[in-house]
């Protein structure tokens, strides 16, 4: 019995149902049974249909170990409902399937369900400015432009800096960033972030981007505390001072020796209730209706543990700050609970764990229309939450740096040398192609010295410079690209074939300075006294 892993994507919910259900009709033995003495081929009990499928969903990794028989007895209620089966004598339609040993059938067809049909949602983009946006009501001065072609002018203008000489520069500064432009970077930005994690060529079937409130998103980053819990402007949307105290009772439940709080038989019971009542009578689950299929989706990757949790990560960002403080509150309560060897059962019937995820997992994820799986599904989410909880409720810390650094290069200020803007054409935008291994390697080892060696033998020919500027400029650039210097001017005589040296004129004899020239050299009498 193997169930097929249905990955995340639009309509999750009603893939599985579909899987299932095929799994079921096609595998689930049937044989002849008697009832009431009259015998009936090809059918089950109600108690075969629920040892059966209740294997079947444990074993699946769509659902895991986690799922209960009172769960799988819920399915095939909707089964039943649905017309997946029917009982003996035909009839269907009603939720009134017992775990007993009532006879049922498959009818001849059991259709599937179809994938619902979602209207398309376009995104509104707020225009948030670029480097190449003109500020309104400016003229072409100050636009930022690229140079195309550079010059031996421009480029002694650029690489001056290098040995220390900068020219006259200008800053342009950024138009400043509204609200909503901030406000739309971070929205579009997680967004793209979860497409990606999700890996899917849209959101659109997934999450009604509309609903993305990013100021949610900015609360949830930046208004927390020191342990990570959200801080609420509005305080009339905390937790009730009564469900918090018996939330902290049971997260803090002291050991036997502690009598500091009032103790009766059946005290952690009653406190528990309390808070079951509280949260199970909420009007919307903690992770909210419009975002039901966006967490349905991530399920899909719970096989890859370190992705699941990066989209569970931006999926909580996305929820009202009182529902995510809400959701960390109960899920911390939850794990300690599970955790305290000290804590009293409280349930007969479950486990501390399995009575966790029965009692709070429709209040934190349920769908707004009747989705046959949900419950399946919320327990499955929940199981995976009460695990990783302190993981998934933390920011993504590479989301957060990323929209940051974002925003702080649209603040920055950009340094323009003078003519960097004049006489350049843009040219038109290029494309990437595909190139050989070989071109490559050339283009890696040559590309780029090229155009500056087109450049030296511009600075070369330069009629217009003088001697003394052109060997300054030469003395520049051997210092800034010497490979390419070199294989210009391999030797220094090639490179002194650029400034051939001038022949210096022979000193004139002066004749008239000696008296006898033709006259032996004799020795003159010493000035020493």
């Amino acid at each position: 019995m193997e169930h097929r892993i249905v990955g995340p994507g639009p309509y999750r919910a009603t893939k599985l149902w579909n899987e299932t259900v095929e799994l079921f009709r096609a595998r689930m033995p049937l044989r002849k049974h008697r009832c009431r003495f009259k015998s009936y081929d090809r059918c089950f009990t109600a108690a075969e249909a629920v040892d059966w499928l209740h294997e079947l969903l444990r074993c699946s990794q769509n659902f895991g170990p986690e799922v209960t028989r009172k769960q799988t007895v819920q399915l095939l209620k909707k089964f039943l409902k649905n017309h997946v089966i029917e009982d003996i004598k035909g009839k269907w339609g009603q939720e009134d399937f017992e775990d007993n040993r009532h006879l049922y059938r498959f009818p001849p067809s059991s259709p599937l369900k179809p994938y619902p049909k979602k209207p398309t949602y376009q995104k509104d983009v707020i225009k948030f400015p670029e480097w190449n946006d003109p500020p309104p009501s400016t003229s072409q001065e100050n636009i930022p432009v690229r140079p195309v072609v550079m010059t031996s002018e421009m480029w002694f203008k650029r690489h001056s800096i290098a040995i220390g000489e900068v020219p006259a520069c200008r800053l342009v500064y950024r138009r400043q960033l509204t609200e909503a432009n901030v406000e739309e970077i971070w929205k579009s930005t997680t967004l793209a972030y979860l497409q990606k994690v999700l890996g899917l060529d849209s959101l659109e079937e997934v999450l009604d981007i509309k609903l993305v409130n990013s100021k949610f998103i900015i609360h949830n980053v930046y208004s927390v505390s020191k342990q990570g819990v959200v801080i609420l402007d509005d305080k009339s949307k905390e937790l009730p001072h009564w469900v918090l105290s018996a939330m902290k009772c049971l997260a803090n439940w002291p050991n036997c020796s502690d009598l500091k709080q009032p103790m009766y038989l059946g005290f952690e019971k009653d406190v528990f209730k309390t808070i079951a009542d509280y949260y199970g009578h909420l009007k919307e689950p903690l992770l909210t209706f419009h975002l039901f299929d966006a967490f349905v989706s991530v399920l899909g990757l719970l096989q890859k543990e370190k992705m699941a949790i990066e989209a569970f990560q931006i999926c909580c960002l996305l929820l009202p700050p009182e529902n995510r403080r809400k959701l960390q509150l109960l899920m911390k309560m939850m794990a300690r609970i599970c955790l305290n060897k000290e804590m009293p059962p409280l349930c007969d019937g479950f486990g501390t764990r399995t009575l966790m995820v029965q009692t709070f997992s429709r209040c934190i994820l349920c769908s707004k229309d009747e989705v046959d799986l949900d419950e399946l599904l919320a327990a499955r989410l929940v199981t995976f939450l009460m695990d990783n909880y302190q993981e998934i409720l933390k920011v993504p810390l590479a989301l957060q740096t990323s929209i940051e650094e974002r925003v702080a290069h649209l603040r920055r200020v950009q340094i323009k040398y003078p003519g960097a803007d004049m006489d350049i054409t843009l040219s038109a935008p290029s494309f990437c192609r595909q190139i050989s291994p070989e071109e490559f390697e050339y283009q890696r080892a040559y590309g780029s010295q090229e155009p500056l060696a087109a450049l030296l033998e511009e600075v070369i020919t330069d009629a217009t410079l003088s001697s003394k500027e052109k060997k300054k400029k030469l003395k520049q650039f051997q210092k800034s690209y010497p490979e390419v210097y070199q294989e210009r001017f391999p030797t220094p005589e090639s490179e002194a074939l650029l400034f051939p040296e001038k022949p210096k004129p022979k000193p004139q004899l002066l004749m008239w300075a000696l008296k006898n020239p033709f006259q032996p050299f004799q020795r003159t009498r010493s000035f020493r006294m």
